[in-house]
């Protein structure tokens, strides 16, 4: 199978080979094992990549005597990453999201390391990770790696700041300048060279203080983003909910349900897979003899009849469940 590396991976790889320090190289093969594709044609790669990694962070924690506090294993149905400038709620949001408890205060800088949690969303999880403000004049290293490597960002302003477009637009300014873009979709060809696209939402946070909507409508008309935007309340939890199920949607992910033959589904955990996976990706996540050696399946869902027999190829839909024959 042909390993199909995207121009996300080549720029990942670039960044590896032009790499000066052991820092940098450790940062480059983080971003290409983020970025690339997940299938059999790269698995061998993988590998490789991770082993050499796996070295790298090795030799420098015996070099320093530290290990790197800033890095997290993915976990969940997606990496969603908190970013904006001080004050703006960021971690009260988290707190709103998950069950985390960050500290919370009304003075800048109160956070300055990534903190990771756990969103429920119906019956999957999400990572969500809060990072430290940035502003004009600053930006925490870990930004632009764990940045690269997320799925979607969330761009947290202070709605009831005195000027919430400009927090945006400094936010923005501040990641477009370490090469991140703040994207509503992406492109369909990405240049290996020159800005990251990365996922956006805007957060329109402290929405309990905006009455009859007068301060998102002035938002709106100000920030002259095509982002979407999703009022909340940390106080209240006025738009959480809705923020969840807008995290879900722009992961761009299905939820799949297996089935044994001759059993009832297994409908609390299902395997998570970006849309437009088919059978075949869904067999290698279960197990990789299922994958070599699967002839069909059987499948229940909205887009065929309870049981219905289909191929490898088939692209799956999110809520499926799946009965996998080898």
């Amino acid at each position: 199978m042909p390993a199909n590396l995207t121009p996300d991976y080549h720029r990942a790889e670039r960044q590896f080979r032009e790499a000066a320090t052991p820092e940098e190289k450790i940062e480059a093969l983080e971003l290409m094992l983020a970025v690339i594709p997940k299938h059999k044609g790269t698995d061998k790669l993988q590998g490789d990549l991770k082993k050499r990694l796996s070295k790298l962070r090795n030799q420098e924690e015996k070099r320093t005597g530290k290990r790197d506090l800033f890095r997290f294993p993915r976990e969940g149905a997606g990496r969603a990453l908190l970013v904006g400038v001080p004050n703006t709620g960021k971690s009260s949001l988290l707190a709103a999201l998950t069950n985390a408890a960050p500290d919370i205060a009304n003075y800048p800088f109160t956070t300055t390391r990534p903190a990771p949690a756990m969103m429920p969303f119906e019956d999957i999880m999400v990572q969500l990770i809060d990072t430290g403000p940035v502003t004009d004049g600053r930006i925490e290293n870990y930004h632009p790696n764990l940045a690269r490597g997320a799925d979607l960002l969330l761009c947290v302003v202070d709605l009831a700041s005195p000027d919430p477009a400009a927090q945006f637009h400094e936010t923005a300014a501040v990641f477009e300048r370490v090469n991140i873009g703040f994207v509503h979709d992406l492109p369909e060809n990405i240049s290996p060279f020159g800005i990251t696209p990365v996922k956006t939402i805007i957060v329109a946070a402290k929405y309990d203080q905006d009455e009859d909507d007068i301060l998102l409508d002035d938002f709106k008309d100000t920030a002259t983003t095509n982002l979407e935007i999703c009022p909340v309340s940390a106080v209240t939890c006025a738009g959480i909910e809705e923020l969840r199920e807008m995290i879900f949607r722009r992961l761009d992910v299905v939820r799949i349900y297996s089935k044994i033959p001759g059993r009832t589904a297994e409908m609390k955990s299902p395997f998570t897979l970006p849309a437009g996976s088919t059978v075949q990706d869904v067999a290698r996540m279960v197990h990789k003899d299922f994958a070599d050696n699967l002839r069909y399946a059987r499948i229940w869902g909205s887009e065929r009849f309870d049981g219905q027999q289909v191929q490898r190829d088939y692209i799956v839909r999110d809520r499926d469940i799946i009965e996998l024959h080898m």
